[in-house]
C-alpha cells in the first residue's frame, strides 16, 4: 500500500508495538537486517536513539516516546488519506487481509475469493489460514485486517458480529462402539482419554472448569495444538477428541461425531477485526461480504 509517510517511521512503530526487531521483522516479512538498518538511520537522521536496547528486545527511549503518538497518528492520517484517495470514484480499492480458521477454509476460502474478485475487482484479497491464537494475534500486530475467530460460549465483545455457532463434537474413531451413538453427556466423556490443545486454550480452560464443577478432572491421553493433528491421533486411537465443526469428507472415512449434551456447549465463530489501520471503503466492503456469506456457507 502507498503511504505518505516514509516507510521507515512505519518500521519504527511497528518496532515500538512489539518491542523486538525480531518480531517486527517477522510481523513484517522482512529480514530483521533490513528492519535494524532502518532503524539505525532513522536514529542517526533524529541524531539521537529511539530505542535502547535490553535483554528481551527493545524499549523506546524518552525521544522515542514523545514522538511515537505523533508517528501513529500520521501514520492512521496518510494511510485514510491515501485510502481518501484511492476511492474517490467510489470505487473500493487496495489491499485487505483475511485470516480463516482451518475448519472453515474448504467452505469459505474458494466462494468469498471469487465473489470479491467479481464485486471488486480492484481489491486484493489475501488469504491466511491459522488457529484462533494464532489469528488473533496478528490481529493485535496488524498482520491482519479482519478475521474469523473462535469465542467459547457467550464470550464474544460487541463489536465480534457472531456468523455461527458451533456444537462441540466429541471426535471417535468410525469402528469405536460409541460412533453408533449421536450424543454423549459430559459425564461419560469425564471418563474418556482426551485428545486435547495444551494450556493455555480457551475451550481447554472452560471444560477444566466444567469438569470441576462436577468434582471431577479430565483425563489427558495427548496434547496436540491443532485440529488436524487431534483428529489424526482420535483415528488412530489415541483419544478421543472434541472439535466444534463438522468433519471433512475423507475425515468421515475414519471418524465419527458425538454431540455433547448435559450440558450442551458451542463455540462462536466471530469477525474480528483490527485496530491498527484505519477502517477503508475495501475493508468494509469485503467485510459486508462476509458478513452476507459466511453464515449460509458455515450452516450448510
Amino acid at each position: 500500500m502507498q503511504t505518505i509517510l516514509d516507510p521507515k517511521w512505519h518500521l519504527f512503530a511497528k518496532v515500538a508495538e512489539l518491542g523486538s526487531l525480531s518480531r517486527a521483522s517477522a510481523a513484517l516479512d522482512m529480514p530483521q537486517s533490513v528492519v535494524s538498518r532502518h532503524i539505525a538511520q532513522l536514529e542517526e537522521e533524529s541524531g539521537s536513539r529511539l530505542f535502547r536496547r535490553t535483554g528481551r528486545g527493545v524499549v523506546l527511549t524518552e525521544l522515542g516516546e514523545r514522538i511515537y503518538p505523533r508517528i501513529k497518528a500520521m501514520m492512521l492520517e496518510g494511510e485514510q488519506l491515501a485510502d481518501d484517495i484511492r476511492s474517490s470514484r467510489g470505487i473500493p480499492m487496495g489491499e485487505v487481509r483475511l485470516g480463516l480458521l482451518p475448519s472453515t477454509v474448504a467452505l469459505l476460502a474458494g466462494p468469498l475469493f471469487a465473489q470479491a474478485k467479481k464485486q471488486f475487482p480492484e481489491v486484493q484479497l489475501h488469504i491466511t489460514e491459522g488457529s484462533s491464537a494464532q489469528l488473533e494475534e496478528w490481529l493485535k500486530e496488524g498482520r491482519l485486517d479482519v478475521s474469523l475467530l473462535l469465542r467459547e460460549e457467550n464470550t464474544a465483545r460487541p463489536d465480534e458480529p457472531v456468523l455461527t455457532k458451533l456444537p462441540l463434537l466429541l471426535i471417535v474413531p468410525l469402528g469405536h462402539p460409541l460412533a453408533l451413538r449421536k450424543t454423549i453427556p459430559f459425564n461419560e466423556v469425564l471418563q474418556l482419554p482426551l485428545v486435547l490443545p495444551s494450556n493455555p486454550h480457551p475451550m481447554r480452560s472452560r471444560l477444566e472448569t466444567l469438569a470441576r464443577q462436577q468434582d471431577a478432572a479430565l483425563n489427558i491421553s495427548a496434547e496436540a495444538d491443532s485440529i488436524h493433528l487431534q483428529h489424526e491421533i482420535a483415528a488412530h486411537g489415541g483419544g478421543f477428541a472434541i472439535t466444534a465443526g463438522q468433519l471433512s469428507e475423507p475425515e468421515r472415512e475414519r471418524l465419527a461425531t458425538l454431540h455433547i449434551v448435559d450440558p450442551v456447549l458451542s463455540r462462536s465463530v466471530v469477525l474480528g477485526t483490527t485496530l491498527h489501520r484505519p477502517s477503508t471503503q475495501a475493508l468494509r466492503e469485503v467485510s459486508k461480504l462476509i458478513l452476507s456469506v459466511a453464515p449460509g456457507l458455515l450452516n450448510s
